[in-house]
Formats: structure tokens, C-alpha cells, sequence
């Protein structure tokens, strides 16, 4: 039986009552590639509007730092840092003395991360990591460099309420008083909007989402017949709410035999595979307020479909 994280999650969430598969493994290496197709969508704007803002408002971000001597740009989920190329340029160009540490769960994002930023600013020192972003919290905490911590892409709508403040507070435990946190917010507006950057007609999301049974079989053995199962998911504009989910079109059992395991799954059952809550300006100061931080500045896009919101980390 295999014993990777992975295969226990996988088993955890199969048996579940309601059946679920974390986000966080979608981005293997074949779902980080397809998420840079996702990017790419005409109807998925949340690239496009954080790009936006790091590339016409990264003088009054920095302006905000107010570091008075060398930091660390940590990165949680840095995917292909294209975003935050525009600050670290910004940062360069401005003779800033700092160190980039991207961290990313896929190896391949990472290479491909170091050699894209190395190409375009070859001055930049970088550190990457490859890793969670909880076991590379613990290396951090002994740190006594000023830090910026970056979490970007509006990821922090893919946890539960609860999950918010967890990962709120998890990195504050790592962060000194007078630390930033950087944090991408996916905000709320016209419904239509929001459900075609998440069901998109190309059906590039549901490949995304389908790759998931395509990782179970490559990874842990197992018979799924993909053709078996489809794609849903729906926008929930009272509560701010994307869910997603994986069908099952046919009563059926899959095997796992790396984990010899089987599951049934009925007709029509659901597996869930994300959340991405969508916010409101004082859901976000609330957050912050309730973890332990104070908010310094919302950076919104013109349309103000986003914000990358600035947070310092108060004293105890």
C-alpha cells in the first residue's frame, strides 16, 4: 500500500461522508501546466487584474514596506511568478536590498520559476524552496531578517473560514512585529462573471479538474474510467461562494491497487475539489483584525474586481 501524503488524503477523502479531494493537489506537474491555461482564458480575469495592480501600483506597495534595511520576499504558491516579476523589477530598479524566496509543492514550477525570473532580472538573488507552505513556515520562524511575505493569486479563497485564520495566524507565528503580508483577495461583483471564470465554454477548468482522476491513476494505481465522471460548479452570490465539484454519472467502484483500496460511489455523487470565496473589503479587515494583523493599504485594480491587500503584523 502506497503511504505518500497523497495517497492517505486521498484515501481520507473518499471515505469521507461527503467525498472530497483537496485543491491543493491539483497542481501536480500536469495540473500546473494546465493552470497556466486557465490564466491564459479570456473569461478568467483574476490573473489579469492582479497583474494589473503589480505592475502599475508596485511604487506605492513598496512605499508601504517601509523597510529600513535588507528583507526577504517570501512567496507562498509562486507559480510562474510573471505577477510578481513586476515588483521584484520595481525593487531592483529602486537598488532594494533583498532576497527572493519562492516556494512551490511542484518541482517543475519551481525550475521553471527560477530560470524565467533569472532570464529576466538576472541580478536577483533567489532561494527557492520546494515544499508546503507549513514546513517551510517552521524554517522561517528563527529568521531575524525584516520579511514580506506574499500570497498572491487570490489562493487564500480556497480555504474554509476556519482554514482562513489557521493559515492567518500560521503565518504570523513566523512573521517578526512590523513584518508585511501581501494577500490576493478575489472580490465580489457581477455573478455572471465570476461563474464563466470558473466554468469556462473552452472547458479548460474542467480539465483541471478531471486531471485529478488522471493523477489517482497515474500516482496510486487505479482503474477510473475518467468518461465516468463529470464537471460542475456553481457561484453562490449571497455568500461569495464558488464550489466545485467532480460526478459521478454511473453507480460504480473504482480500485486503487497501489493503496488496495476500492470506493463506491452512487449515481450523481459528488466529490467536492474547491472553494474560491470571493470577498468584500470589510470580510478582509475582519480577517485581519481577528489573526493578528492591521491593514495598511487595499491596492485595487480599475475595476476593482481585486485587491492585493497589505497587512503588517502587530505586537503582541
Amino acid at each position: 500500500m502506497s503511504d505518500s501524503t497523497f495517497a492517505r488524503d486521498i484515501h481520507t477523502g473518499l471515505s469521507a461522508a461527503q467525498k472530497y479531494i483537496s485543491s491543493r493537489y491539483f497542481y501536480d506537474d500536469a495540473g500546473s501546466v494546465i493552470f497556466q491555461e486557465i490564466m491564459q482564458m479570456p473569461e478568467y480575469y483574476p490573473t489579469r487584474s492582479e497583474f494589473e495592480i503589480l505592475s502599475m501600483q508596485s511604487d506605492k506597495i513598496i512605499a508601504k514596506l517601509d523597510f529600513q534595511q535588507p528583507f526577504n520576499i517570501v512567496e507562498f504558491g509562486a507559480g510562474d511568478g510573471m505577477k510578481t516579476r513586476q515588483l521584484l523589477k520595481k525593487l531592483i530598479d529602486q537598488d532594494a536590498a533583498f532576497s527572493y524566496m519562492p516556494i512551490d509543492i511542484s518541482r517543475k514550477a519551481i525550475d521553471e520559476l527560477e530560470a524565467s525570473m533569472l532570464q529576466h532580472l538576472p541580478q536577483l538573488k533567489i532561494r527557492s524552496v520546494v515544499g508546503n507552505y507549513f514546513s517551510v513556515l517552521e524554517t522561517l520562524a528563527g529568521d531575524d531578517t525584516p520579511s514580506l511575505f506574499l500570497f498572491l493569486g487570490g489562493n487564500i479563497g480556497n480555504y474554509e473560514d476556519a482554514e482562513v485564520h489557521d493559515l492567518m495566524r500560521a503565518f504570523g507565528k513566523s512573521m517578526k512585529p512590523g513584518d508585511k503580508l501581501l494577500t490576493g483577495f478575489d472580490l465580489r461583483k457581477n455573478p455572471a462573471l465570476i461563474r464563466n471564470a470558473y466554468d469556462d465554454p473552452a472547458g479548460i477548468t474542467k480539465r483541471f479538474n478531471m486531471n485529478l482522476l488522471h493523477r489517482m491513476n497515474r500516482e496510486l494505481g487505479g482503474n477510473i474510467v475518467t468518461s465516468q465522471f463529470d464537471f460542475y460548479s456553481f457561484y453562490n452570490p449571497v455568500n461569495g461562494e464558488v464550489r466545485s465539484y467532480l460526478v459521478s454519472l454511473a453507480k460504480q467502484r473504482i480500485h486503487l491497487s497501489r493503496m488496495d483500496k476500492c470506493y463506491d460511489f452512487e449515481a450523481n455523487e459528488l466529490i467536492s475539489t474547491e472553494l474560491s470565496r470571493k470577498y468584500t473589503l470589510p470580510e478582509i479587515e475582519a480577517v485581519a483584525a481577528a489573526t493578528g494583523y492591521g491593514v495598511v493599504e487595499h491596492f485595487l485594480d480599475c475595476r476593482h474586481y481585486f485587491t492585493d491587500s497589505l497587512w503588517v503584523k502587530n505586537s503582541m
